[in-house]
Parts: structure tokens; sequence; C-alpha cells
């Protein structure tokens, strides 16, 4: 599904659809107020957020448990796996499941510690619980009542921020801003804040500002003539750091989010890059949705969150170390 363009702007269609927006927030409400969540014998991070579509949750889910395991914990993670079929508790082995059985994420974050999916949260809290994690970090769930959050991370882009701050379907909010940032310890900005957010928030919460920088490889992408496609929520946001590379995008593709490519998609894609004596190159989010036969054919332009300040965060998770 690709975000309506009048979620990113005011107008008439917000305001025709706001009745409908009141009724979804008001059944969110009532599935909160009468939840009864679940307290597990270990504490909880959530790294959610409170807008349809990508934020960062996964880079910001990654950064924590890697900064949890620099600090000699043991964490598991904890994700509904999103686009799979497999329901769970499951624990994610990249080398028997695909994006198909376990969503994309997942196959992310079993990179960096163990990764479990469920349906049912408190399920796979406990499952990973039994395997030996001491720290379970949620990629997503703010929304969800069913588990405690000990500690809760509101993620927001710096560049889409809140949209046109209707909730859905007259915009791109899952709940208010005011009834997220009640449920929240701290707000993440990932990149530069174009959106004014932290203008918003008006010092309500705690903000962690963050970007997302390529790792080690992406000097063989830099100014590179790309064919650049991506089908995650804000593939804007992959273009504008192809061309901080000084990559030359000659031709670019959209995808919806979560696509599941085909191998006539890429041989599409690489045919194009071949023609304009170009490569072709994707997310790494995107990768795991390749076709096998295909991965090889396309390079993958990995990036890494890092915190402005990771004395701030040190000082948010104390709360739970």
């Amino acid at each position: 599904m690709r975000a309506p363009e009048f979620w990113s702007h005011g107008g008439a269609l917000p305001a025709v659809l706001s009745p409908l927006a009141a009724l979804y927030d008001l059944g969110s409400r009532t599935q909160r107020a009468l939840a009864r969540p679940w307290r597990a014998s270990v504490p909880v991070i959530c790294a959610g957020n409170i807008v349809a579509g990508g934020a960062g949750k996964t880079p910001v889910a990654i950064a924590l448990a890697r900064r949890l395991i620099e600090l000699g914990k043991h964490p598991h993670f904890l994700s509904r796996g999103y686009g799979g079929t497999e329901a769970g508790p499951l624990r994610v082995d990249r080398a028997r499941h695909d994006a198909g059985q376990v969503g994309d994420e997942p196959l992310l974050l079993a990179g960096v510690a163990p990764a479990w999916i469920a349906r049912d949260r408190p399920a796979g809290a406990r499952a990973a619980i039994t395997a030996g994690a001491d720290m379970i970090v949620m990629d997503d769930g703010l929304q969800n009542p069913t588990i405690e959050k000990d500690l809760s991370l509101m993620v927001v882009d710096g560049g889409y921020g809140f949209g046109n701050r209707h909730v859905m379907p007259a915009g791109p909010l899952r709940e208010t801003i005011d009834d997220g940032l009640s449920r929240v310890d701290a707000v993440v900005l990932v990149g530069d804040d174009e959106a004014g957010c932290a203008r918003l928030l008006d010092g309500r919460k705690p903000v962690l500002r963050a970007r997302l920088m390529p790792e080690l490889g992406a000097e063989d992408i830099a100014n590179r003539d790309v064919v650049a496609f991506a089908g995650i929520g804000r593939p804007e946001k992959f273009f504008a750091t192809l061309r901080e590379l000084g990559c030359r995008i000659v031709a670019a593709r959209s995808f919806a989010d979560h696509h599941r490519y085909t191998a006539e998609d890429v041989m599409h894609l690489v045919e194009v890059a071949a023609a304009r004596e170009a490569i072709a190159v994707t997310t790494e989010k995107d990768a795991v949705r390749l076709p096998p036969e295909a991965r090889g054919m396309v390079r993958v332009l990995k990036v890494a969150l890092q915190w402005e300040s990771p004395a701030a965060l040190d000082t948010i998770l104390k709360n739970v170390l």
C-alpha cells in the first residue's frame, strides 16, 4: 500500500473523512482501555510510531539492541512479522526463512540478535525469555496493548513528521499525537527536522536525535550512475541518501511498502540499468524480498542509525537497566 498524497497536506478530503477518523480513533481508544497488558519478567523496550508507513522503527530497534549488547545484555527482538504467513511464536532463521514467511524486517533484525515473530506478543515474549533473553526489544507495537512496556520510544521521520496530523483514514496517524505522547518516554527524531516536529512537541518529551548513515561498502556505489528502486514507507529518503553519496539517479522506481518482487520486476530494472550503463541499487530491506536468483544482479545500500548524543540515549536506557 502507498500512502495517499493527501495524507501529507490539508484540504477538503481530510475534512470529509473526519467522521470515519473519529470512529477509528474511538475504536483504538476503546481497545486500549479494555486491554489487560501482560507484564514480562524482563524489561521490554518498544520502538514504534504513530504514523502509518516508514519512520525508521527497525533501524532504531537495531541501534537499541546493539547498544544493549555493548552494555553486556542479551536482547531478543519481538516483531509481529508483518507481511509473513507464519503466526508464531517463531524464532527467525535467516538460513531457513524468507520474507514471505516471516516478513522483511525480522530478517534484518535476526542479523543482529535473536528475533521472534508472534502475532500474540505476550506468547512471543515468553518464548524469547525461555530462550535466554534478558531484554525484549519490540520493533513496532506502540499501539499494541497486550504487553506492558518498560520503555517506549516514538520514532518520527524528520522529513515527514506527522503528515497532515489527522487520524486514519483522514491522515496517516494511527492515533492522535497527544495520545501517543502520553504513553511514550521519549521521541526519536530521525534526520533533519524539516517538518518542524520539535516545535510541535514543545518540550513535552525528551527528543533523541539520530540519522541514518551509509555503512561500509557504500563507497562501491558512491558517485555512480544508478537505477534506484525501493518498496519502503518513504522511498524518497533512499533516493536522497544516494544523491548525498554523489550518485546520479538515471531512473527511480517506487513500489508499495513491503512489495514482494518478482523475477520480472528485477530483470526489467537490471535491463534499464544496463541500457543506461548504470547499476541497479536498492535498500537492505528490499533486498530480502528479491527472488534469490536475482539478488546478485542488484547492489544493496546498507544504512545504520547513528545517535547524535549516545550519552542522551544511555540516560534514557538507565530507566530499564
